[in-house]
């Protein structure tokens, strides 16, 4: 994971693997320790830089990898670092 304060997630990609997770918006979003709210304005793309904490619990908790989650530009820094 990039060792910033923020990074520009996916948020199109965090929805998808969610769903075929099967976890609720809202567990997901307890889970991880944000709100609903704050969780879909992730999902919908108007929020797309998120504090470096969160991302690593969404990347946690979906099971999910840096190249699944983060935007393409964030993704692309992290390979080649």
């Amino acid at each position: 994971m990039p060792q910033r304060s923020t990074v520009e997630v996916n948020g199109a990609a965090i929805r998808r693997i969610r769903k075929l997770s099967g976890a609720e918006m809202r567990d997901l979003a307890i889970q991880v320790g944000i709100s609903a709210n704050y969780l879909s304005r992730i999902e919908t793309g108007s929020r797309r830089n998120v504090r470096a904490g969160v991302y690593a619990a969404l990347r946690t908790a979906l099971s999910a990898t840096d190249d699944q989650l983060l935007a393409d530009s964030e993704a692309e820094q992290t390979r080649t670092k």
